[in-house]
């Protein structure tokens, strides 16, 4: 669909769900695209590490795509860009912290030098067609978080990307009250805002207040190794950390490929200046145990992070009894269990666990209840449009911003397509809005039959026949619960199949086939209550 004499958005990823955001913005015959991420694979999609917003919509049109504008270097905002940008083929956008992560996944791909990457200093704006675009500084868990600015000529976008208020952010200075006022004066038609944190009711937290409560932290464990865990994206808190072990006259000990790559791009970029010189972890392992501070990955339970080997006395670092771990980070929906398992482990091993339900170590990127009433009371947008949250976060924000007396609100879902002006702001139409996954080395639909098929393996197994014309058959299983029953089932089902092939003798091959199959089936449902999956194949030596 090309957009007429109008303003359209679109969200292909993010609304409805937290993170593979993508969003669309639509004037005079041509599209902007405002960030390219990604999802993590959840249990639904075994044996899936990536997960993409389709962008058959946007691809269909891309000589009418203008350019890709990133707001900030998380990876539901740009973990794409490395699988979709050769295909899209026009300008990326971004800030140099940014830039530089975005470089590296493109140069890990391959194609670094085929995709036009246009770093934005110094925050200047820019236009692409119909837009004219700037970046305007906030706060949030990374370096370089931004709102964008988006004016149109029917009126003015604010897109607020990840945000929090934070007046002691430690890395970077956000944009002031001040500055988002003079915005709200020059006039606001629509603002395009996170939901993450809708139902808390109090604000973030500022990133100073955990330097802190991490120093607090740290300090009390003297004679004991310290562990602190934490996203490896947040500058800020890296920042705290380096601190943190100067003040309590501990070594820094860094533990994560993630960790190296972020501290590398971030010195390049000017910050950390006075993070000191980090140690190897055959070093940290001869210092006494409250000479060292360690920085790991795999907060989140990710099972080939450092946290994880480390827990299972598969790392270079040890921790023993009495030693401590310090959850710097909150726990991402999803990934209680995975989080749980490693906890758990370090409390076997008598290792305390430290979390932010307990001490003050960790603060939200994401705005709560008074920073959004703030951020509405300073811009006095005409239009609310919730995004970057679940159906009943973007419900609650609509439902915020009208008691704060935003005129309208729109809420929308990924695939729907609305007009933001001119007239009454609403849905008009639906684009395609699916899931692709990154199934080995092949991006392939969420929904296809392989992931179908692999999805009711896992919960019911699998039989395969082989059968010929003669009456030879033979029967195995994989994923049934028969272990000392196994041998008697095969037996059983395999004489089921031959009854199955003499009863049909001279049915068509199909009929023959689905006879065999269903013979199978109901043995293993005899056997294991289960409903496997049947491959057959009928061999025909005639």
């Amino acid at each position: 669909m090309i957009p007429g004499k109008e303003l359209i958005f679109c969200a292909l990823g993010g609304s409805g769900e937290i993170g593979m955001n993508v969003n669309l913005y639509g004037c005079h015959g041509k599209w902007l695209m405002v960030d390219l991420g990604m999802t993590f694979g959840m249990n639904e999609y075994p044996g899936i590490d990536l997960v993409f917003a389709d962008l058959e919509f946007i691809e269909a049109e891309r000589e009418n795509l203008l350019g890709i504008v990133l707001t900030h270097a998380h990876e539901d905002h740009i973990g794409a860009v490395p699988y979709f940008a050769q295909d899209l083929g026009v300008p990326i956008y971004a800030t140099p912290f940014t830039a530089k992560l975005v470089a590296a996944k493109l140069e890990e791909a391959g194609i670094l030098g085929e995709i036009e990457l246009i770093v934005v200093e110094d925050l200047e704006r820019f236009e692409l067609g119909p837009f004219g675009i700037r970046y305007v500084p906030l706060a949030h868990s990374i370096a370089e978080g931004n709102a964008l600015v988006i004016e149109t000529p029917y009126g003015r976008i604010f897109h607020t990307g990840d945000w929090k208020l934070d007046d002691d952010p430690q890395v970077g200075v956000p944009a002031t009250e001040e500055e988002l006022r003079a915005i709200g004066d020059e006039g606001v038609l629509a603002l395009v805002c996170d939901s993450t944190n809708v139902f808390n009711p109090s604000a973030s937290g500022s990133e100073g207040a955990v330097f802190e409560g991490l120093l607090e932290e740290v300090s009390r464990h003297e004679g004991r190794r310290v562990l602190v865990t934490t996203f490896a994206s947040n500058v800020a808190r890296l920042q705290t950390l380096g601190e943190v072990a100067l003040r309590t006259g501990r070594q820094l000990c860094v533990a994560g490929r993630s960790l190296d790559r972020i501290i590398g791009v971030a010195k390049a970029c000017g910050y950390l200046p006075n993070f000191p010189e980090v140690i190897d972890a055959d070093e940290a392992m001869d210092l006494p145990r409250d000479d060292v501070l360690i920085i790991a990955t795999g907060g989140q339970g990710e099972a080939r992070a450092a946290l994880a080997r480390i827990a299972e006395g598969n790392h270079a670092i040890k921790l023993e009894r009495g030693d401590v771990v310090l959850f710097s980070s909150r726990q991402i929906p999803g990934n209680e269990i995975p989080i749980g398992r490693i906890q758990n482990r370090l409390a076997e091993a008598g290792v305390r666990v430290v979390t932010d339900r307990q001490s003050l170590i960790h603060v939200s990127g994401h705005p709560g209840r008074p920073e959004l009433e703030a951020l509405y009371s300073w811009l006095r947008p005409q239009i609310l449009m919730p995004v970057h949250g679940e159906v009943r976060h973007m419900k609650e924000q609509a439902a915020l911003g009208r008691s704060c007396g935003i005129p309208k609100s729109v809420f929308q879902k990924n695939g729907d397509l609305v007009r933001l002006a001119p007239g009454n702001p609403g849905k008009f139409g639906e684009a395609r809005a699916g899931r692709l996954i990154l199934d080995g080395d092949i991006i392939a639909p969420a929904d296809g039959e392989s992931m179908v098929m692999r999805r009711r393996i896992s919960f019911q197994g699998v039989v395969s026949v082989a059968a010929t014309r003669e009456g030879q058959v033979k029967v195995g299983a994989i994923g049934l619960p028969l272990d000392e029953d196994y041998a008697d089932f095969v037996a059983e089902a395999e004489e089921d199949v031959r009854q199955a092939l003499r009863r049909t003798v001279k049915a068509s091959p199909d009929d023959r086939h689905e006879a065999v199959r269903l013979a199978a089936r109901r043995a293993a449902t005899r056997w294991s209550g289960k409903k496997p999956q049947v491959q057959v194949l009928l061999i025909d030596n005639e």
